[in-house]
């Protein structure tokens, strides 16, 4: 069986920054452990795969070691494969996925997801947490994710968490996030609990973030940039109940899968 694959750095347009993510476009689906199999082959934060459904498509996401219900670079990328490499006509994809349904539309230069928002409410910071960040926070709010409020720009870049000891929190990944010296905010993404010690760009952490700093700064459309070592940078928007997360993305690799049927 050979199925297809491409590697795409998403939110950038530039080789070696941004997020990789792998795609498989696939006619049906996979079992879900050959799915697995090949996210940990890959190797990559995310590996996303889809099928046609309807009009559109269906699309999971696999980590190393998990299967996650929403991962916003890895829509992007498939969304960049889509448009580019499978000639999709129209100018927006329909995803349906367990966060149901999502969209992806080409605009210019950019692509622009649609994503749910994410709630969140404000929580007492847990002793574990703060001794596995070795930093004292301002606020912490919980969703799927803890969301750890710094002061300033230099407090995330300078962090140096304990990953071990992040893994065993109860919950998928840390947000830690401070204003902006030349964006609104910025941010860096903790998940070792799902095989992602630090994830580059992190899409579906702007459904929480983009709501939290929207309320924070009074403004509905904000920039953002990720800090990891790749760095990204993106645009967000917000909606009410829904998040528009502006990105580019750019192909690295084509390939062929081949897996015993």
């Amino acid at each position: 069986m050979e199925i297809p694959f491409y590697q795409v750095d998403a939110f950038t347009d530039k080789l070696f920054s941004g997020n990789p993510a792998g795609v498989c476009p696939l006619n049906e689906w996979l079992t879900d452990i050959q799915m697995q199999e090949i996210a940990a082959e890959n190797n990559l934060s995310e590996t996303a795969f889809f099928v046609p459904e309807n009009d559109g498509y269906r699309i999971r996401w696999f980590t190393p070691k998990v299967e996650v219900d929403l991962c916003g670079h890895a829509t992007l990328a498939a969304g960049h494969v889509i448009f580019s490499h499978l000639n999709y006509p129209e100018n927006i994809i329909s995803l349906e996925s367990r966060s149901g349904l999502l969209t992806v539309k080409r605009d210019q230069e950019y692509l622009i997801l649609d994503f749910p928002v994410a709630d969140f409410h404000r929580v007492d910071p847990p002793e574990k947490l703060i001794k596995a960040l070795g930093k004292n926070p301002l606020e912490v709010y919980c969703s799927d994710d803890y969301l750890v409020l710094f002061g300033s720009e230099k407090d995330i870049i300078s962090l140096q968490p304990h990953f071990q000891q992040l893994s065993h929190l109860d919950i998928r990944g840390i947000i830690v996030t401070a204003p902006g010296k030349d964006t609104d905010f910025v941010s860096r993404f903790f998940a070792p609990a799902v095989g992602i010690d630090e994830d580059p760009v992190t899409g579906s952490a702007h459904t929480m973030l983009t709501p939290f700093w929207s309320q924070k700064l009074n403004k509905s459309e904000l920039t953002a940039l990720q800090l990891s070592e790749r760095k990204g940078k993106l645009i967000c928007k917000y909606l009410g109940n829904r998040v528009e997360i502006y990105g580019k993305a750019i192909t690295y690799m084509m390939g062929t899968i081949y897996l015993d049927s």
